[in-house]
């Protein structure tokens, strides 16, 4: 990978992509012609697709269509460092059917606080998982998928020895502290919304799941490298059918748990996304596969037993992630989105008796 970091998408030029393609393999002779460019900015990142003509004597794999992100990682009051660049570069290299797109090049700085990606560009084929509507097929693709990265990672010895180890109980109050402030701003205004007893229900969560959290961390099976955000909008799919399927835009916060039990990647993309209906139908059957596929992958040290009790011990996460959003004040702007997070939760919270794992 390039030691530069690309700042501007002037800097993506027909040397500039040949070099990376040559560096990556994927261009043996030749050069890039031409590059015509399709550009959208968000708040932290600027992103362009990219179509590339090769000259007459190119060889080599030749891609035709790329994807470059530049990204921002400063957020004034927290960051989000080089773990996206790692995703695709060092963590799951040499993995035989990673759900990862080809990267070509990356980089980041600290100095700078900013990094870039080139990838294959999945829109051709691919399109966000939250533009389809959920089905059990897909369900279990997803599970596929999150085994063969969580068995990459898998136990606390794995974890160790990668440099990326299991929290300790200072990482896992320090993420439920952030969320902390949101379930005040939400209960004082949107109690109404909420069924009689879930207000007390998610006040009392957060004394006593962390404990439970931390008491956790004492087995190591169970615990991997996590992709942390596995919503609609970081899984492409393909427009017909759900197999092969990439997972994409690993991107943590400082305070985020990068590494926890895998599982919780699964109850993050389906507690507080799907309906109530199609979950209670479909978990058990999508928490099978995800077991069968790791153990397919020689992991031999989780029963299903401990899934099922992972998953209820990660399924109240999910009121973590639903009033973060509102941790500097109500987020109006995005009620559509939290209010049912919430409401979806503790929906589960209650169908997975998950008030009974309180001391």
């Amino acid at each position: 990978m390039h030691s530069d970091v690309i700042t501007h998408l002037d800097q993506v030029t027909r040397d500039w992509l040949t070099a990376a393609l040559v560096k990556s393999g994927a261009l043996t002779h030749g050069t890039v012609a031409s590059v015509t460019m399709e550009f959208r900015q968000r708040e932290l990142s600027t992103s362009a697709r990219l179509i590339l003509r090769y000259s007459a004597d190119a060889q080599g794999d030749r891609p035709g269509r790329l994807f470059i992100k530049l990204v921002n990682t400063d957020m004034e009051d927290e960051f989000f460092g080089a773990s996206e660049v790692n995703y695709y570069t060092r963590d799951y290299v040499g993995l035989v059917d990673a759900p990862i797109p080809r990267c070509y090049d990356a980089a980041y700085s600290g100095e700078q606080q900013r990094y870039h990606i080139l990838m294959d560009d999945l829109a051709p084929t691919h399109v966000e998982a939250y533009t389809k509507a959920p089905t059990l097929d897909y369900g279990l693709a997803l599970a596929e998928a999150l085994a063969t990265l969580h068995a990459h990672w898998w136990g606390a010895e794995r974890l160790a020895d990668g440099g990326e180890p299991i929290p300790g109980a200072a990482a896992i109050q320090r993420f439920v502290d952030v969320a902390r402030p949101g379930a005040d701003h939400i209960l004082a205004a949107c109690a109404g919304q909420l069924a009689p007893h879930w207000p007390a229900a998610i006040r009392a969560l957060f004394d006593w799941h962390p404990p439970a959290m931390v008491t956790r961390t004492c087995v190591g099976a169970g615990f991997t490298l996590i992709h942390g955000d596995v919503n609609g909008g970081n899984v492409f799919v393909p427009v017909s059918g759900d197999r092969p399927l990439y997972i994409v835009d690993r991107q943590p916060f400082d305070w985020s748990l990068t590494t926890w039990l895998g599982v919780y990647d699964l109850t993050y993309a389906i507690v507080h996304r799907w309906e109530p209906a199609l979950r209670r139908q479909w978990e058990q059957p999508i928490l099978c596969h995800y077991l069968a596929c790791l153990h397919a992958r020689g992991v031999a040290d989780y029963s299903w037993e401990q899934l099922l009790a992972d998953y209820r011990l990660c399924a109240p996460m999910s009121v973590y992630v639903a009033v973060e959003w509102c941790r500097g004040g109500l987020n109006e702007e995005t009620r559509p989105f939290w209010l049912p997070m919430l409401q979806k939760t503790m929906v589960a919270f209650d169908d997975l008796g998950c008030a009974h794992l309180q001391p």
